[in-house]
């Protein structure tokens, strides 16, 4: 079941396009994508995300969604201490830099999100359209819970102000902005932007992972710098966090495709959100070692192997 998974995740367009960003840079071929349309992209596709996900807000009753809803709370604080004992326990690093991976790792990646909802899409497998609101929850409470863990040891700026930075920052406000438009324009009268928000997403999404190939294979480029048990851990701790919200999603009552959801976003990892925060929260903890922990080693690993070991526990499971 997982191979027949990995072949399906693997020959998508947006996949594709980010092992050919990667590898085409490797071999040093320029392929990057304009800066601006980058930004653009990445724009579009948060709010797409909210949008989707207040539509389906605006449906959902609250017996459908308090259950999920406290799992994924749940999950925002365990995941972040898991992935700080390991560091500590067998990374052998040193509190900062634990707790500056780990809040990269409590929160969540958008962009896996939405990779694996292309993916349930085009396996025609259905989810709570709630989904969004989790990802929100999870971005959020997980680099709380992290720069929690640090306090005593940081000499940075204050954790208030460096949650202010996440709750603020781009990414938490497009998706809030989307979800709050979704939830009251409603279904119906969202309907003539669907071909603008529905109909451009996958081509729009393949063309962002065109710049992230590019990313990840720069980042790549620093795993040396990183260690072996860095690596190890930029696997482990993704595979461990997503068992954990595939079980989580299941006790939530999700369906086959919810509990996809829920495991993917309890394995991924920040890229966006956490560096943001650990930058004003944890200033001494080292880039070269969060951003190629998660962008250069776990968003990688999820995108090709990650998502389908997620869909399918989420099979076995409901």
């Amino acid at each position: 079941m997982i191979a027949a998974s990995l072949a399906d995740n693997l020959f998508t367009a947006p996949v594709i396009a980010f092992l050919v960003a990667l590898i085409a840079t490797l071999l040093r071929f320029e392929i990057r994508l304009p800066e601006a349309l980058y930004a653009i992209l990445s724009t579009y596709l948060l709010l797409a995300i909210g949008i989707k996900g207040g539509r389906a807000l605006a449906a959902a009753s609250p017996s459908e969604i308090w259950k999920p809803l406290v799992a994924a709370f749940v999950l925002g604080v365990v995941t972040p201490v898991i992935a700080f004992g390991l560091l500590r326990l067998i990374g052998k690093l040193d509190v900062i830099n634990s707790a500056a991976i780990a809040a990269h790792y409590g929160s969540v990646s958008a962009v896996t999100f939405t990779v694996l909802i292309t993916s349930l899409e085009s396996r025609e497998m259905s989810y709570e359209g709630f989904a969004t609101g989790l990802l929100a929850i999870l971005e959020i409470v997980g680099i709380i819970v992290a720069l929690f863990l640090a306090r005593g040891a940081s000499s940075g700026s204050s954790w208030k102000e460096a949650l202010a930075e996440v709750i603020r920052g781009r990414s938490i406000a497009l998706l809030v902005a989307g979800l709050i438009i979704g939830g009251v324009v409603g279904g119906d009268r969202l309907a003539p932007t669907d071909p603008l928000f529905v109909g451009l997403f996958t081509g729009a999404l393949t063309l962002f992972l065109i710049e992230l190939g590019v990313i990840a294979a720069e980042r790549l480029r620093d795993i040396r710098e990183a260690g072996l048990r860095l690596v190890v851990l930029g696997i482990a701790i993704p595979l461990l966090n997503g068992m954990l919200g595939a079980l989580a999603g299941t006790a939530a009552g999700l369906s086959t495709g919810g509990v996809a959801v829920m495991a993917t976003l309890a394995g991924s990892a920040s890229y966006i959100a956490a560096p943001a925060a650990v930058r004003i929260a944890l200033p001494q903890a080292s880039p070269g070692l969060y951003i190629t922990a998660s962008l250069g080693i776990t968003f990688p690993f999820n995108l090709t192997i990650g998502i389908p070991c997620y869909i399918a526990l989420a099979n076995a499971l409901t």
